[in-house]
C-alpha cells in the first residue's frame, strides 16, 4: 500500500531504510513528475551506506559514481538523455552488469536500451508538500528488499 512522507525529513529517512534493504546492490527505478523528491530519496539511500556529502541531480553529467566503504553506488538522471543509445557510449552496461547500486531517475528515456529493474519506487506529490511512495519489485532481490522494510511500510503482493 503506498506510503505518505510529510516532509523531507521523512523522505529522506525513508531513503536510508530502503538504502539499507538494498544491501548496496540492484537496479532501483525512480519514478515522479519534476520535483516530486526522486533526488531526496537518493540522498537518503547514500546515507544509509555512509555519504554524508551532497547529492545533487546529475541531470547534465547523466551519471554520478559514489564509493562508500561497503557499496559502489551509480545515481544516473536520464531526463536529459537524448536517445537511449548514449547509454553504451557512455559506458552505461558495465556500471548496470556491475555487482553495484544503481539508482536511475527518468529511466523511461532509457528504455528499450535499460534492463528490468529489480525495483521501481514511485513518488507523487500530495497536498500539504508531502509524497506519496509506492513500490514494485520485478525480481527475486526486489521482493526481499519489499519484505525487509518495516512493517508500518505493509506490502500487498509485490508494491508497498
Amino acid at each position: 500500500m503506498p506510503i505518505t512522507l510529510n516532509d523531507e525529513a521523512a523522505q529522506v529517512a525513508f531513503g536510508e531504510t530502503l538504502g539499507r534493504a538494498l544491501a548496496g546492490r540492484g537496479q532501483v527505478h525512480l519514478i515522479g513528475e519534476l520535483g516530486a523528491g526522486k533526488t531526496t530519496l537518493a540522498r537518503g539511500i547514500l546515507r544509509a551506506y555512509g555519504h554524508g556529502g551532497a547529492v545533487k541531480s546529475p541531470t547534465y553529467t547523466l551519471v554520478e559514481p559514489y564509493e562508500t566503504a561497503s557499496a559502489r553506488i551509480f545515481h544516473f538522471d536520464l531526463y536529459r538523455l537524448g536517445d537511449p543509445e548514449e547509454l553504451e557510449f557512455m559506458g552505461a552496461r558495465d556500471m548496470l552488469g556491475s555487482d553495484a547500486l544503481c539508482l536511475i531517475e527518468w529511466p523511461s528515456r532509457g528504455a528499450g536500451w535499460l534492463p528490468a529493474p529489480d525495483l521501481e519506487i514511485h513518488l507523487q506529490l500530495v497536498s500539504g508538500g508531502g509524497r506519496r511512495v509506492s513500490g514494485t519489485a520485478y525480481s527475486q532481490q526486489g521482493r526481499a528488499v519489499l519484505a525487509a522494510m518495516p512493517a508500518s511500510l505493509s506490502h500487498k503482493e509485490d508494491e508497498c
